[in-house]
């Protein structure tokens, strides 16, 4: 992942181990321990976006999808 990018995210919730992986299409794919209530996996997820992309969390946005399966993180 880079800097200064909105990215497109699939999330799914509730599973044995966190990771992120890019896809053929350009898309990321994102497996999440946390549940997807009280935000809970949006946290998760804004976490691991930065730790993939090698920025501070302040730095990783929602910019879209906050309850649905697709997201859209914006990276500065």
């Amino acid at each position: 992942m880079k800097a200064s990018e909105i990215y497109s995210i699939k999330v799914k919730p509730k599973s044995s181990q966190s990771r992120m992986e890019k896809q053929a299409d350009g898309t990321w794919v994102a497996w999440l321990n946390s549940p997807p209530v009280d935000g809970k996996a949006n946290k998760e997820l804004l976490r691991l976006v930065a730790e993939t992309a090698g920025v501070s969390k302040s730095r990783v946005t929602l910019v879209g999808g906050g309850k649905s399966r697709m997201k859209r993180v914006a990276v500065q």
